[in-house]
């Protein structure tokens, strides 16, 4: 077998290269194909503190090796699976003797390897697998850090999320809770009765929101796609073809800015129900989100950076011009001239121009007045001009039947009526398409096959998006995006660093950027 080209590594990692060559010339294999474990760690314990296990029964568990400790020519070392630790003992004239030249010869920290051997209870009381059979598995040749605070940066921690996961504890159970929290939001939906489908990634017309997509291309039928930036447009259609109840857990694509709230590949639930408004839409959501809570962390009272936030129902529900005058003493209404908007929220008259009263208001709320909503609270009656999806409410047609939650001072969710009147949606697109001919670029495409399916009858219908990861981050107490989403989006690595080395200067994180999404996507 050819030689590993080392040139790019350190001392460390070449005699680790020299270990799995001086274990394949002893006959070892240092990457064996399979091995059978019969228990788990946190199996064996449970077992074992229950009674299930005795001191005579043998066991087989396999994962990584951590935290060894030698005492002369016997060792304890922690070994890390999935499932969480447990000590193990290796000893002479107990292990094996091609497993204990192994250990003493050839393992470092890091390596994975299966113990076979019996369960026993040490004087300080910790359940330990006493090792019989020690086999290699994988040969790591790359060491762990030998404490995470020593590997400061978090953009490596970001980049290299298999050592993250290795090392902190805390990363792991932060991810098994965002995985236990999807499997709660279906279980909820299902036993409502909603279908789960899946819908285009790559559209020819996106829309659904207002973004920026992503452009790819399509060699063989030449012609360009986009990534979705939302699947709204896909399930409506679904319920104009009779699925009355229909859910999507989807990632979206958005050519935008990356925040500690923004990544531009995302998850979001998505779900239509036929009959329904936004009133019975607000219910629903706080059911939804009350459950799953519960199911997550056992209580509806969590802790998100330092604050309590109780999710039990009912929550406070608000219209957004009652919160601008709450939370900035002014009295605005969306058909009050542009200036007589801007005097009374304090505009300065340079950032008026070209502006309409409704994005004068939602500048302001966004601005100002969201980061001040701890939440959960529901904020309703959006303006219709900046809701190009959505039905206007009957008795005020500037206003429309939507609401967004607020939850620590951000958006996780949106939703609405469904605007089903074919001939409104056609006349609500081409307005968008006069924004985008004026150079707003994330104003929506016209897409004549949606408005052509609800020519064929759409029944009333309300949906509802919910950022699946911004409700991670609230339940994880999480203080940014990237510690929720298991590999971000960052910028091209600049060099390899080492394990080893963590001297180089932190990346720089590209800055927010102000979105006005009017979409479902979170």
């Amino acid at each position: 077998m050819a030689s590993v080209d080392l040139f790019d590594h350190n001392e460390i990692i070449r005699g680790r290269y020299g270990k799995v060559e001086a274990l394949r010339a002893a006959g070892v294999d240092p990457y064996p194909r399979c091995y059978e474990a019969t228990h788990s760690s946190r199996q064996i314990i449970a077992a074992f503190d229950a009674g299930h296990v005795a001191e005579t029964d043998e066991v087989s568990v396999a994962g990584r090796v951590l935290a060894v400790r030698r005492m002369g020519k016997a060792a304890f070392f922690h070994l890390l699976d999935g499932a969480g630790k447990i000590q193990v003992y290796v000893r002479p004239d107990q292990t094996d003797e091609t497993g204990y030249r192994i250990f003493r010869e050839y393992l470092d920290m890091g390596d994975i390897v299966g113990v076979r051997g019996t369960v026993f209870r040490t004087k300080t009381g910790e359940v330990t697998v006493l090792a019989k059979r020690l086999v290699l598995l994988t040969k790591s040749v790359r060491p762990l850090p030998e404490k995470w605070h020593g590997l400061r940066h978090v953009e490596t921690r970001y980049r290299q999320r298999y050592v993250d996961l290795v090392v902190n504890e805390g990363v792991r159970r932060t991810f098994l809770q965002r995985s236990r929290m999807i499997s709660a939001l279906r279980r909820f939906l299902d036993a409502a009765g909603y279908v789960e489908v899946e819908t285009p990634m790559l559209q020819t017309v996106y829309g659904g929101a207002s973004a920026r997509p992503f452009i790819t291309h399509h060699n063989t039928l030449n012609m360009d796609l986009y990534l979705r930036i939302a699947p709204e447009l896909f399930h409506k259609r679904l319920v104009v073809g009779g699925i009355e109840k229909v859910y999507e857990i989807n990632r979206n694509f958005r050519n935008e800015g990356i925040s500690t709230q923004h990544n531009p590949e995302f998850t979001m639930l998505e779900l239509y129900t036929a009959y329904w408004d936004y009133r019975n839409t607000m219910d629903l959501t706080e059911r939804l989100i009350e459950t799953v809570c519960r199911e997550v962390t056992g209580s509806t009272r969590v802790t998100y950076q330092a604050a309590e936030i109780v999710f039990e129902r009912p929550w406070r529900r608000a219209k957004i011009l009652e919160l601008i005058e709450e939370k900035l003493g002014a009295r605005v209404s969306w058909g009050d001239p542009p200036a007589q908007v801007a005097a009374a929220l304090g505009v300065a008259p340079a950032d008026v121009a070209g502006k309409s009263s409704a994005r004068l208001i939602m500048d302001a709320f966004e601005q100002r007045v969201e980061a001040l909503l701890t939440g959960p609270i529901i904020v309703c009656d959006f303006p219709a001009e900046l809701s190009p999806l959505s039905k206007r409410k009957a008795d005020d047609p500037l206003v429309a039947e939507r609401f967004e939650v607020f939850v620590a001072g951000f958006e996780i969710a949106n939703a609405y009526s469904e605007l089903n009147d074919p001939a409104e949606q056609f006349r609500r697109f081409q307005e968008q398409m006069a924004l985008r001919t004026a150079g707003d670029l994330e104003a929506q495409q016209m897409d004549e096959d949606y408005v052509r399916a609800l020519e064929y009858g759409m029944p009333p219908a309300s949906g509802l998006g919910i950022g699946i990861d911004r409700l991670a981050m609230l339940l994880t107490d999480s203080p940014s995006i990237r510690d929720v989403i298991l590999f971000p989006t960052l910028r091209p690595e600049v060099r390899t660093i080492h394990a080893d080395d963590d001297t180089e200067d932190e990346e720089k994180e590209p800055g927010p950027t102000s979105e006005t999404s009017t979409d479902k996507a979170v």
